[in-house]
């Protein structure tokens, strides 16, 4: 039987806790449904940008420098930002995945410009590890995301692009128009907030979600593809709002 595709768009910010989360449980999920429940699914997966922070919040090269903590905490107030803090950190206890808001905070124009510059190279198969090494530096090891020589490295390692040609690009304008008309379109469609996954163009599910959402989602998919049934996730996740275009 031909594997049913599943098209998978993930609209995320780099500077968020949050989409990191989102972006581990769905990818374990995949490899979960794909290594152990062998469901015939095939996933094509776009990540596009949103920044939580615009640009005259915050400007790409702003000094000095701030803090995430003492930013998020005059952003959200001392008590919403403890709940997150803590939060993040019982889930990256139980993971195994130090996430933290150490660091300096960063507006995220040139991770986005990267990630979409290894999506026109190279498809998912290399949006995804920049996608990952860019959580990885920034929310992990505390690097700071608006930081040139931080994402020529990512570059480098991934195998993008040699440190030098990452710099030449990132100190270019190339792909910031388009980054920023995209930014713009997703918030015109009346999305506000990240991660948000749209599966085929028909469902949405916002949030952080767990492994075991999209793994039942998935399993969903994959019974109705075997019965040459047309896919219904009514119960399981809302539809698209008819103004969000993916």
């Amino acid at each position: 039987m031909a594997k049913r595709v599943v098209k998978l768009s993930i609209i995320n910010d780099l500077i968020c806790p949050n989409c990191a989360i989102g972006q581990h449980e769905l990818f374990s999920a995949i490899s979960y449904c794909k290594d152990d429940l062998k469901l015939p699914l095939e996933f094509q997966i776009e990540v596009l940008p949103f920044r939580l922070i615009n640009t005259t919040v915050l400007p790409q090269d702003y000094q000095p420098k701030v803090e995430k903590r003492e930013f998020f905490s005059k952003r959200f107030g001392g008590d919403k930002f403890a709940q997150l803090d803590e939060s993040i950190s019982k889930w990256a206890a139980e993971k195994g995945v130090p996430l933290s808001f150490n660091g300096v905070v960063s507006q995220s124009t040139r991770a986005h410009r990267l990630s979409r510059k290894a999506f026109l190279m190279g498809g998912s198969d290399m949006q995804l590890p920049c996608l990952q090494a860019i959580f990885r530096v920034h929310l992990q090891e505390g690097k700071d995301v608006g930081d040139i020589n931080v994402l020529s490295d990512v570059a480098a390692e991934i195998g993008l692009m040699t440190k030098a040609e990452a710099i030449a690009f990132l100190q270019s304008d190339e792909l910031e128009a388009e980054v920023n008309r995209m930014c713009d379109d997703v918030r015109a469609k009346g999305i506000t907030g990240v991660p948000l996954t749209v599966i085929d163009g028909k469902w949405a599910l916002s949030g952080g979600q767990s492994s075991e959402v999209f793994v039942q989602i998935f399993k969903k998919l994959a019974g109705l593809h075997a019965a040459n049934t047309t896919p219904s996730l009514s119960r399981l996740v809302p539809p698209v709002p008819s103004a969000v275009v993916v």
